[in-house]
């Protein structure tokens, strides 16, 4: 391990438009019409840039989050930006902060996914950084042309296989293969260009790609996979890994067990930065702040504590169980292995009923209490080696996320945890990553 001095927090905050919380659009202070709202979404970046965060995070599902429209209709997720759309505009009116966005290997293609993310690594001078996904709502596969979602272990062999090449297309050319030289007429040297001429079980792609190495060499990789296979998966490809944990002594043990994976795959574990989720809420008092959160809490419908239970524990149906009751047998699922076997441990450990269980769910990693717990809580869980840094979520928005700007980070940064000012011009010099060297390779002539 490396010393507490030579590491330093990292930041990122999950943008939802309307909020982290299921049913933060309702509190009397957020702003649900913010959800498209471009002016909106770019005054929380600010306000993010200037709390010196490293990224900020736009996830996404191509598909409606939820079927049924007696809770969807009670959500705030009906609607949403598309992700690079919306961080290629951010990245007009930001200067430091990193862009990150989710988009899934298994309804995409690798040379679309390349060329975008390329592109708003040009665009926004080296801040880019794609969330790998395998998408864990199966309502997806219809807007695609499938009857059914891939099977949890082919998603991830087809992820492993889609990561690859799209690294392959991002060396594509060399770092100084464009030199658009007039005088000479020649726009390119064919000595840097590389052709992948890819062709595996999932996807045949020749290349190249139609753009210049990225200003990162590649944009960062965000991974968020917490099973068995996921963390093998991240632990190859993933530089900054989102996960949910709630105990220190757990999150200390993913932690481990994640730098460990990455040293036995050849890799430095200082470059593979651990997150776990964060959700703060600030108030002057732990008082005021616990009740604050009962607030967010009691605003939950009972059709949408049934779905947000159902929607993330498994392929069931809770319709016509009690709210206030137990939890039927949960049968085994095709969506995300690692967040069924969380709610089911809670729910197992603490007796609790399914309102319950949505409460817990909503509440995430939720720390109600003043600046100076919460900046506590991340200093105590960095110095343990439980996180690198931290994916920060706001129940609603703005107002959290103001709290937290102007009353927690200058309490990090007092304690030597967060620097004042950004350090670097990319997203990488910002979270202390190498930049990936172009493929030491000759042009090639195959399939020419």
């Amino acid at each position: 391990m490396t010393s507490h001095t030579a590491r330093r927090l990292t930041l990122g905050a999950l943008v939802h438009g309307s909020g982290g919380h299921i049913a933060g659009w309702r509190h009397p202070d957020a702003r649900p019409d913010g959800q498209l709202d471009f002016a909106f979404h770019a005054d929380i970046a600010r306000t993010l840039e200037r709390g010196r965060f490293d990224a900020l995070f736009v996830a996404d599902v191509v598909a409606l989050w939820g079927h049924q429209l007696d809770s969807l209709s009670r959500t705030g997720r009906a609607e949403h930006f598309e992700p690079l759309t919306l961080l290629a505009a951010l990245s007009l009116v930001t200067e430091h902060i990193g862009l990150a966005a989710t988009a899934t290997t298994t309804y995409n293609h690798p040379f679309h996914i390349a060329r975008k993310f390329a592109s708003l690594d040009h665009i926004s001078g080296g801040r880019a950084a794609w969330n790998v996904v395998t998408s864990v709502v199966p309502l997806e596969a219809a807007n695609f042309g499938y009857d059914s979602h891939l099977e949890h272990e082919l998603r991830y062999r087809r992820a492993d296989e889609f990561v690859q090449v799209v690294k392959a297309l991002w060396d594509s050319y060399d770092d100084e293969a464009v030199v658009r030289d007039k005088e000479g007429g020649r726009y390119y040297d064919p000595a840097g260009l590389h052709t992948p001429h890819h062709r595996g079980e999932h996807f045949a792609v020749r290349g190249p790609l139609n753009i210049s190495r990225p200003p990162q060499g590649h944009p960062v990789v965000f991974q968020a996979g917490s099973s068995e296979t996921g963390r093998e998966f991240a632990a190859r490809h993933g530089e900054v890994l989102f996960t949910t944990q709630h105990e220190l002594g757990a999150a200390q043990a993913f932690y481990a067990d994640i730098k460990a994976r990455a040293a036995a795959h050849g890799r430095a574990p200082a470059h593979v930065l651990v997150w776990p989720g964060l959700t703060p809420l600030v108030a002057p008092t732990e008082t005021e702040a616990r009740r604050r959160l009962a607030e967010l809490q009691d605003l939950i419908h009972d059709d949408v504590a049934r779905r947000l239970v159902q929607d993330n524990i498994g392929d069931l149906d809770l319709t016509d169980h009690p709210v206030d009751g137990p939890l039927p047998d949960i049968p085994e699922t095709n969506r995300s292995k690692s967040r069924r076997d969380l709610l089911l441990k809670l729910a197992h450990d603490e007796k609790l009923t399914i309102r319950q269980l949505a409460h817990r769910f909503a509440a995430g990693a939720a720390v109600a209490g003043t600046p100076e717990q919460i900046a506590d809580h991340i200093e105590t869980w960095f110095r343990a080696y439980a996180a690198d840094g931290f994916n920060i979520s706001f129940p609603y928005l703005p107002g959290p996320a103001e709290d937290f700007v102007d009353q927690v980070v200058p309490l990090l940064q007092l304690r030597g945890l967060l620097p004042t000012e950004y350090e670097g011009t990319t997203l990488r010099e910002n979270l202390g990553l190498p930049r990936p060297a172009a493929r030491d390779r000759r042009l090639q002539e195959t399939g020419r």
